[in-house]
């Protein structure tokens, strides 16, 4: 019996070969002739090179599926900053779906380059550039889609900002009254629902009520959560709040249109 590895192949030997075997009485040891010894050997190694191709010892398992690496772009853009007042994670991508992701885009609007648009259909904010192009950036807004529709300006803009819920929502939430403006509201931080930056919806001169902001949440991107402002992931605000003046006009279509 031949071993080859983890197979154990059985060679047997010719029967004229078994016929010829000679044992002297004397010691009864076998005996070959050297022609014999010569057969025997090819038999036994024609037995070893089919063993050796039978092998089925322990091969290496089949490596898992790789999962496709981050675009090391988008890694840098929702990088952490702790260069900021108060220093902000980096976001997990894979809780973000990537058609979220701030990109540059051919401008679906129409609307004149440095004008806001937010799609509230499709959860997207778009800031129209020159030469036929538009930054778009993935929001999330309040359960029941957002609520004021039209055209206004972005008035007023802010870092970190202070938050002070609306005496509406004290009145649903009491939980809420130690925020209200007679306590000074929420101080500015990473729990702060406006988040890092907050950009100040006006209309006919009046302040709306409505914001742009960031939020740590970056997982209700694309999501109708929370109360009614369009919320971004604190590094695509950010951005947004760099690359806008004040004014800056800005136009929500809400219902059933769609840019895309």
């Amino acid at each position: 019996m031949l071993h080859t590895g983890t197979v154990c192949t059985q060679t047997p030997v010719p029967d004229d070969l078994i016929a010829s075997v000679t044992v002297t009485p004397k010691n009864k040891q076998v005996q070959f002739s050297r022609r014999q010894i010569l057969s025997l050997g090819a038999t036994a190694t024609s037995g070893l090179i089919l063993s050796a191709c039978s092998t089925t010892g322990n091969l290496p398992a089949e490596p898992a599926p790789v999962k496709p690496a981050e675009d090391p772009s988008y890694i840098s853009m929702y990088r952490a900053m702790p260069e900021e007042d108060f220093p902000i994670p980096a976001v997990d991508l894979s809780k973000v779906d990537k058609r979220f992701y701030r990109r540059l885009v051919d401008d679906p609007t129409g609307e004149r380059p440095g004008t806001i648009v937010v799609d509230t259909r499709n959860f997207y904010l778009y800031l129209v550039r020159p030469g036929g192009k538009a930054m778009r950036y993935g929001v999330g807004l309040g359960r029941q889609g957002f609520e004021w529709s039209g055209e206004g300006v972005i008035q007023w803009k802010q870092r970190w900002p202070k938050w002070t819920p609306p005496a509406e929502m004290i009145a649903r939430q009491p939980e809420l009254a130690k925020w209200s403006a007679e306590n000074g509201g929420q101080p500015p931080g990473l729990n702060n629902p406006l988040g890092a930056r907050a950009l100040y919806i006006f209309q006919n001169g009046e302040d709306t009520l409505y914001r742009l902001h960031g939020t740590p949440e970056y997982w209700t991107i694309g999501k109708a959560v929370s109360s009614g402002c369009v919320r971004l992931m604190n590094q695509d605000i950010i951005d947004l709040y760099d690359r806008v003046a004040t004014p800056t006009p800005i136009v929500v279509r809400g219902g059933t249109r769609s840019f895309v």
